[in-house]
């Protein structure tokens, strides 16, 4: 049996936060040498402010000049079809021009026109919840299938293939894999959304990959439009879902919080930002290549390293904001990097707030009582993505 690979410095947690060894780090010198889980040197960026530098400034650190990590044996064509489409790889201009096909999509007037719809999805869920019985599982009948069938409709994805596809991004953000398993996810992945797109270029529909053949099929290859449906299904459940999972969590571990939102729904916007913040479930960004020798931190840093951002470590960060370990629903935690910064902001970071804003207290006023099942929680240590994989709860 092959051995897990050991957690890379920027993934530790101990439940809830970041290990003591990350806060020395980003308290003391800032930025430390580390290696990546493919075993290539770089520097680890700790410090909200760096975070924040490095982030708006894609001249001087390149997300397009960051290898391919997880080829695996990919030829460099088939490494090209694979970053096709996904802005994650791409700087401006180039990012720029894809992004804008998109944007217009997840603007915050467009998102509000789904919130009916996502409240249906909401309490057919809480249904589901009900039927399953106590203890049910809050992760498989509520957390995953609301953002899976919301992005599903948004796309013209079956919702019938959730479980086929959910399985596929669990093992694409599971780096304990080897590389080879990791490398195969990709392509199964995108076999199955070449077949989407097929069918959209086919008969385009009135969702978002209707809409991208319809209005932008001359200017977007096959091989984009494969990249950008990937990416927005992956980051459209996967993030969302372990929000609500983790942050159910959080709310039930830390009661006084939990009654204030019960009690005042008003407060689920603040509340939703200061967890993000104090979640940050994301761990890192996709590393920056610098392009020319930089210094950050004091530190000085050489033209072509690898640089790796820790996204936990800088949302608690002491100089970002006051108290950064404690969970504190009220402040609202304005400018966390939850989301990112700069040109790669999350695009559906409107969708994602309104889904968790319409969830959380939904679930709150169908379960009043509701309770943990189970004291002891089953993190997602090796996932791109933290979250748990199972929550059970009474009521």
């Amino acid at each position: 049996m092959t051995e897990a690979p050991e957690l890379p410095l920027e993934m530790r947690r101990d439940g809830f936060d970041p290990v003591e060894e990350l806060a020395r780090a980003r308290d003391g010198q800032g930025v430390v040498r580390v290696v990546t889980p493919f075993g290539q040197p770089a520097y680890l960026i700790l410090r909200h402010e760096d975070v924040r530098e490095v982030l708006a400034d894609s001249a001087r650190f390149s997300n397009a000049l960051t290898p391919f990590a997880a080829a695996g044996d990919m030829s460099e064509d088939e490494q090209e079809k694979m970053r096709a489409g996904f802005l994650l790889t791409f700087d401006p201009p180039e990012h720029t021009r894809l992004r804008r096909m998109l944007t217009a999509e997840f603007t915050i007037r467009r998102m509000r026109r789904l919130e009916p719809r996502i409240a249906e999805i909401v309490e057919a869920a809480l249904d589901d919840v009900e039927r399953a019985g106590r203890p049910a599982d809050l992760v498989s009948n509520f957390a995953l299938p609301v953002p899976s069938l919301v992005i599903c409709e948004l796309l013209g994805v079956p919702y019938a293939d959730r479980a086929e596809f959910h399985q596929r991004s669990v093992r694409l953000l599971d780096i304990s894999l080897p590389m080879a398993e990791q490398a195969a996810a990709m392509r199964e992945n995108r076999v199955y959304m070449a077949d989407l797109v097929a069918r959209a270029q086919a008969d385009a529909g009135e969702d978002m990959l209707g809409m991208l053949v319809r209005e932008h099929g001359d200017d977007l290859g096959t091989d984009e439009l494969i990249g950008i449906a990937g990416l927005l299904l992956l980051a459209g459940h996967e993030t969302t879902s372990n929000m609500l999972g983790l942050g159910t969590l959080a709310l039930l571990r830390h009661p006084d919080q939990l009654a204030m939102i019960r009690e005042d729904p008003a407060r689920v916007e603040p509340a939703i930002e200061e967890l993000l913040r104090w979640l940050s479930v994301v761990h890192s960004l996709p590393p920056r290549t610098t392009t020319t020798d930089v210094e950050i931190a004091g530190h000085a840093i050489p033209a072509g390293s690898l640089v790796v951002l820790s996204i936990p470590a800088a949302n608690r960060d002491g100089e970002f904001i006051e108290n950064p370990d404690a969970l504190d629903i009220t402040r609202g935690a304005a400018k966390h990097i939850a989301f990112g910064h700069g040109v790669h902001h999350c695009l559906g970071a409107p969708l994602a707030r309104m889904e968790m804003r319409i969830a959380f207290p939904a679930l709150l006023r169908r379960f009043p009582n509701l309770a943990l099942a189970d004291e002891e929680a089953d993190f997602r240590a090796f996932s791109a993505v933290y979250g748990v994989n199972s929550l059970r709860v009474t009521w």
